[in-house]
């Protein structure tokens, strides 16, 4: 459908169109006035949400040109939240009875990691665009399996990293596209996330995705700052990890036995980026970058 204008998404526009204050998480109040100052144009992406936890954080509801039609997650309390967010919407327990509602262009996916990339294929197949949390997937052959979906049904896929829209970031991949920075010849980010204990167990005492979770499979706080900037992809790494021993490092589904890993990357123009993901620091929460 060349005439479709979601077909001529931007990751940059597929926001400011779906809900850029989710990815800025700016008060709503700002983001309400901002918006009603904005002429609405004739096209509404409908989309459905599913998720009730980190998914009703969001504003598509205060877009003039989105609307919330449907909302999935198996508990009722989370779906009740919801609908309390984005006010009245078709509410599902079921993934795939939800992807057949008729009134959905986009999914978003704000499920427990490992079910992102299962989730966002299938709502593609299914004709939808997706956006996602971060991560996309939990391994290379998953990301393959995205980018080959998406290629096959010309659909949209956004990965809703926040710090690529960072104003900080945004300005700076401005000045480097204008030349201003001459040549970027080292980058380095980090990601410190001290308190992540609360999040290993569920309300039954039972692990949960973030068990263990290795982190350079969650390095995109960081990758989001350093790639859009250069616009060089990170092809080449070698990593050092620390680790304690403690009982969740030695006990978690992901064999990862490190709480804070340092990766230096080697960039597709032979540049060097230094990426470090620590969960485990006594420092305060941290996303930082420079160039």
């Amino acid at each position: 459908m060349p005439n479709d204008p979601l077909q001529n998404l931007t990751r940059r526009t597929f926001l400011q169109g779906v809900g850029a204050a989710a990815a800025l998480a700016a008060p709503a109040r700002v983001i309400s006035a901002e918006l009603r100052s904005r002429a609405a144009s004739s096209k509404v992406v409908r989309i459905g949400i599913v998720g009730g936890n980190f998914g009703s954080a969001f504003q598509w509801h205060l877009d003039p040109n989105c609307k919330v039609t449907a909302l999935c997650d198996l508990r009722d309390d989370r779906l009740k939240h919801m609908l309390e967010v984005y006010g009245p919407a078709q509410t599902y327990k079921n993934f795939r009875e939800f992807l057949k509602y008729p009134e959905l262009d986009a999914v978003g996916v704000f499920a427990p990691a490992p079910l992102h990339l299962w989730m966002a294929t299938e709502a593609i197949k299914a004709g939808k665009h997706v956006i996602s949390a971060v991560p996309a997937g939990m391994s290379e052959g998953e990301l393959e399996l995205l980018l080959e979906t998406t290629k096959k049904t010309r659909l949209k896929y956004m990965m809703a990293e926040t710090s690529y829209y960072r104003p900080q970031v945004i300005t700076c991949r401005e000045w480097a596209q204008q030349g201003k920075f001459g040549t970027i010849f080292y980058t380095e980010a980090e990601y410190h996330h001290e308190g992540l204990a609360p999040l290993w167990y569920d309300e039954r005492g039972f692990p949960t995705w973030r068990y263990g979770f290795a982190p350079m499979h969650y390095p995109t706080h960081c990758t989001g700052i350093v790639v859009p900037i250069t616009g060089e992809r990170l092809v080449e790494v070698q990593a050092v990890g620390w680790g304690d021993g403690h009982e969740v490092l030695s006990t978690n589904e992901y064999k990862n036995p490190f709480w804070n890993t340092t990766g230096l990357f080697k960039t597709s123009a032979g540049h060097a980026s230094r990426i470090s993901v620590f969960w485990h620091v006594a420092a305060g929460g941290t996303e930082r970058g420079s160039v």
